[in-house]
C-alpha cells in the first residue's frame, strides 16, 4: 500500500487524424513523466478524436464523408498505431491508459474502447463501451462483457467505466468485486453534475476516481478539415459558444473530496500522487462488495463470454458448418 502518482490529461486531439494524435500523446506523456506520474490516462476516444457531426448536426445529415474518415483513422488491434501507443508506454516507462477509436480489421463497425499498455509497452488489456449514449449509437457498436476487466499494476488495481457507462450500478459493482482501488473514468461528460458523479463514485467504493475529457476549441479544427463551416453550424455556435469540448477533468478521494480539478476551457494535466493506504482505511467504513455486501439477499450474474459475429462448429462433414443459437458457446 504505498503511492502511485497518476497524470489525467486533458488535451486536444488532431480531429481525425490519427498519427497527428498519436504524436501528442508521445509529447503529452512525456511531459506527465517528466511531473513524476507513474499512470498517465488519456480522455475518450481520444485517437482520433470524437466524432463531433453527432451532436453539431442532425443526425445522419451528409456525414457519409466523415464518418468514412473515422472508419479510416480508427485503430485497429494488432496494427502499427496500436503498437505506437505501446511503443509509447515502454520509451517513457509508464503505465498508458488511451481512449481510442477501435475498428476490427474485418468490417466497419467502431467501438469506443480504452487500452491499457503497461511500462514494458505490451496491450494488457482493453475495454469496449458497453451502450453508447444517444447519438452516440450511429457510430459506435456495443461492446461485451468480456471487456469487464480490472488491471493489476504492482501498485494498485485500475480500471473503471468510460462515460455514461458510470452511471449502470451492475456494471461498476462487478469491477468493484475485483477490489478496484484507482477508477478511470475517461469521458465527454460536461458540468458540475459529472463531477457530483465522480465524487459519488468515489464514495460508494472508497476509491480514487480520475475523471478526464478531451478539451476542444472551435479554432482548433483545421481549415481544411471537408465541410469545416457545415461541421460546426452557425445556430449551433450562438446556442453553446465556441468551446465544443470545454474539457471537466478532475482527481477525486476515496472521502469524495476534489484532489485536482474541475480544468475546463484549457489544456493541463492534472497531477496527483494517490495514498492508497487511504483506500484500504476508507473501507473500514464502507465496502460494498466486502463487510457492507448482502450476497445473502443480492447476486449479480454476469456473463463475460465474447459474443463474435459468427461461431463455426465442425461436424466431421467436409464443407459443412452452421451456427448455433446466441448465447450458445463453441464446442
Amino acid at each position: 500500500m504505498g503511492t502511485l502518482t497518476v497524470a489525467a490529461v486533458q488535451a486536444t486531439y488532431v480531429l481525425m487524424d490519427r498519427d497527428a494524435t498519436i504524436e501528442r500523446v508521445d509529447e503529452l506523456t512525456a511531459d506527465a513523466v517528466r511531473q513524476g506520474a507513474q499512470l498517465v490516462v488519456f480522455p475518450e476516444v481520444f485517437v482520433p478524436g470524437t466524432p463531433i457531426w453527432i451532436d453539431t448536426r442532425p443526425i445522419w445529415d451528409g456525414d457519409a464523408e466523415w464518418f468514412a474518415m473515422l472508419a479510416d483513422q480508427a485503430v485497429v488491434i494488432p496494427s502499427p498505431a496500436a503498437d505506437r501507443l505501446g511503443a509509447i508506454a515502454k520509451r517513457h516507462g509508464v503505465w498508458l491508459v488511451v481512449g481510442v477509436q477501435e475498428r476490427e480489421e474485418t468490417g466497419s463497425t467502431i467501438y469506443n474502447t480504452v487500452l491499457y499498455f503497461s511500462p514494458e509497452g505490451e496491450l494488457v488489456d482493453r475495454h469496449r463501451k458497453l451502450v453508447p449514449t444517444g447519438s452516440e449509437r450511429t457510430v459506435w457498436g456495443m461492446g461485451d462483457g468480456s471487456t469487464l476487466r480490472v488491471v493489476q499494476t504492482p501498485q494498485a488495481r485500475v480500471g473503471g467505466l468510460i462515460c455514461w457507462e458510470n452511471y449502470m450500478p451492475l456494471a461498476r459493482f462487478h469491477l468493484y468485486a475485483q477490489g478496484v482501488d484507482v477508477w478511470l473514468a475517461p469521458t465527454l461528460a460536461q458540468g458540475d453534475g459529472w463531477v457530483a458523479t465522480m465524487q459519488h463514485l468515489a464514495r460508494e467504493n472508497r476509491m480514487f476516481v480520475v475523471g478526464v475529457n478531451p478539451v476542444l476549441h472551435l479554432d482548433d479544427i483545421r481549415a481544411d478539415f471537408p465541410d469545416r463551416d457545415r461541421l460546426v453550424p452557425a445556430d449551433y455556435l450562438e446556442q453553446n459558444g465556441p468551446w465544443i469540448e470545454p474539457g471537466n477533468t478532475v482527481i477525486v478521494a476515496p472521502t469524495g473530496a476534489v484532489l485536482a480539478g474541475p480544468l475546463r476551457e484549457a489544456e493541463g494535466t492534472l497531477v496527483a500522487e494517490l495514498d492508497l493506504a487511504s483506500v484500504a482505511a476508507a473501507r473500514r467504513f464502507m465496502d460494498p462488495t466486502g463487510h457492507y455486501n448482502r450476497p445473502d439477499v443480492f447476486q449479480l450474474q454476469v456473463d463475460t463470454t465474447p459474443r463474435k459475429a459468427s461461431h463455426t462448429v465442425t461436424t466431421g462433414k467436409v464443407g459443412f458448418s452452421t451456427s448455433p443459437p446466441v448465447g450458445a458457446t463453441d464446442t
